[in-house]
């Protein structure tokens, strides 16, 4: 695939949700995308207020991610942390599924979960997406996932949070566009570091990508890569 600079960067969510970014890292991170002009900026959701006031007047759109890392929050607690988001400014929500209940084989509680989030995003005209943490799951839970968020009304499935063993994998990105065909975007995250592995994961049916290494992939200079997400 071949893509302008400019088209690549309206494919990724500049990340940064590392535990230690201060609020100058965070704007860095603001600078960086509206700069390149990037789909959005994804935060953690104690950012949303501030990301929100340094993106105005632009089209990149602020993103929350909810119950992250480890998906095992009350449902009723990722709604208010999603809500309250969305009140502060964020457009689209990244929900961690509840890895642990999937792999026990409680789809209804997973199910449930998924809706649960996905009534109140929707309430509020927003988009949900659901991080599956690949790294965690086999290839028929990984199936298992995408049709359940799918049958729970979610928008988007996504690899990975960039906290696990692993990140994004161009198969396992085929095998959840696989399933989802085109009625679900498929977001690739966690441990993508270049162009050629950005161009990759488009190949394989990705529609949205969360890089925190957006300067690299777009400049195509390694000194701008960061560890991590």
């Amino acid at each position: 695939m071949t893509l302008t600079t400019e088209q690549l960067a309206k494919y990724i969510d500049h990340t940064n949700l590392k535990a230690d970014a201060t609020e100058a890292d965070i704007k860095q991170t603001c600078d960086e995308a509206k700069k390149f002009n990037t789909a959005s900026v994804c935060v953690n959701s104690y950012w949303i207020p501030f990301v929100t006031e340094q993106l105005k007047g632009t089209d990149v759109n602020p993103i929350a991610v909810v119950g992250f890392p480890l998906g095992a929050m009350a449902t009723e607690s990722e709604i208010f942390e999603a809500t309250t988001a969305i009140d502060q400014g964020t457009e689209e929500i990244d929900m961690v599924l509840n890895v642990g209940e999937l792999k026990g084989g409680n789809d209804e509680k997973v199910l449930a979960d998924i809706q649960g989030l996905a009534d109140a995003v929707h309430a509020k005209g927003k988009i949900l997406k659901v991080i599956l943490e690949n790294a965690l799951l086999t290839k028929d839970e990984i199936v298992r996932a995408c049709q359940l968020s799918e049958k729970a009304g979610a928008d988007f499935v996504k690899t990975s949070t960039g906290f696990s063993t692993s990140g994004a994998k161009v198969e396992d990105v085929k095998l959840m566009r696989e399933t989802v065909g085109d009625r679900l975007g498929v977001k690739a995250s966690g441990g993508i570091h270049s162009r050629e592995e950005a161009l990759a994961m488009i190949d394989a049916g990705a529609s949205r990508m969360g890089v925190s290494a957006t300067v690299a992939i777009l400049t195509g200079d390694d000194s701008h890569a960061k560890a991590g997400y």
